[in-house]
C-alpha cells in the first residue's frame, strides 16, 4: 500500500481530481487508495512501482523516466494528464513528503473553493485551477476573492472566482480548460 494516495505512481495529481472529492460509488480514492483495483483493475504503473519495486512514486525508481513514460504526457486530452511527469521531476528533486507538502496545500485552497464558491457546477473547474496555477499566486487569489464577495450570493462569489481564475491562468499563459481544444 501506498503512503500517499494523493499522488499517482505515474504523477497524476489524484488530490486534486474532482472524482477524489466525489460522493458515492463513483469516487475514486487516489492512487492505489481503498477499493483503487476495483476502479482501475489494470494500472501497470501500480503493478511496477508499488508491487514489484516497493516504491511510492516512479520519481523514486532509480530508471525513471522510463521506456513507460514516453508519450505519457501526451497521451490524454485531459490537462491535469500533462503535468504528470513534472510532478515526478518535482518530487524527485524536492523528496516525495515536500511535493505532497505542496499538494496539501493545494488541496486546502481547493477545498475552500468547493466549500465557500461551488455553485455545483464548478468543481472540476476549480481542481484543475487548483492543480495548474502557482500555488503563491492561487493562494493571493482566493484571499481576495473571500474578501470581494464575502456578502453575496453563492452564483456571484462562483462567478467572481472563475473570472479571477481565468485572469490569472491568462496572465500566466496557462489553458484552464478540461481537455485541449476546448
Amino acid at each position: 500500500m501506498k503512503a500517499y494516495c494523493s499522488l499517482g505512481c505515474c504523477g497524476i495529481d489524484c488530490g486534486l481530481c474532482p472524482r477524489y472529492y466525489t460522493e458515492g460509488s463513483s469516487r475514486c480514492p487516489g492512487c492505489d487508495g481503498p477499493d483503487f483495483f476495483m476502479k482501475h483493475p489494470s494500472c501497470s504503473f501500480i503493478t511496477c512501482c508499488v508491487k514489484k519495486r516497493k516504491l511510492d512514486v516512479c520519481a523514486q525508481c532509480g530508471e525513471f523516466p522510463c521506456p513507460k513514460f514516453e508519450g505519457w504526457d501526451a497521451c490524454d486530452s485531459f490537462v491535469t494528464h500533462l503535468k504528470s511527469i513534472s510532478n515526478l521531476r518535482s518530487a524527485r528533486e524536492q523528496g516525495v513528503k515536500a511535493f505532497i507538502a505542496g499538494q496539501k496545500k493545494r488541496m486546502s485552497l481547493l477545498d475552500i473553493m468547493l466549500k465557500k464558491f461551488n455553485d455545483g457546477k464548478s468543481k472540476s473547474f476549480y481542481c484543475l485551477a487548483a492543480a495548474l496555477l502557482p500555488l503563491k499566486s492561487l493562494e493571493k487569489l482566493l484571499k481576495k476573492a473571500e474578501k470581494e464577495t464575502a456578502t453575496s450570493d453563492i452564483k456571484t462569489k462562483a462567478d467572481s472566482l472563475r473570472g479571477l481564475l481565468y485572469e490569472l491562468a491568462h496572465k500566466e499563459g496557462i489553458w484552464l480548460r478540461l481537455r485541449k481544444g476546448t
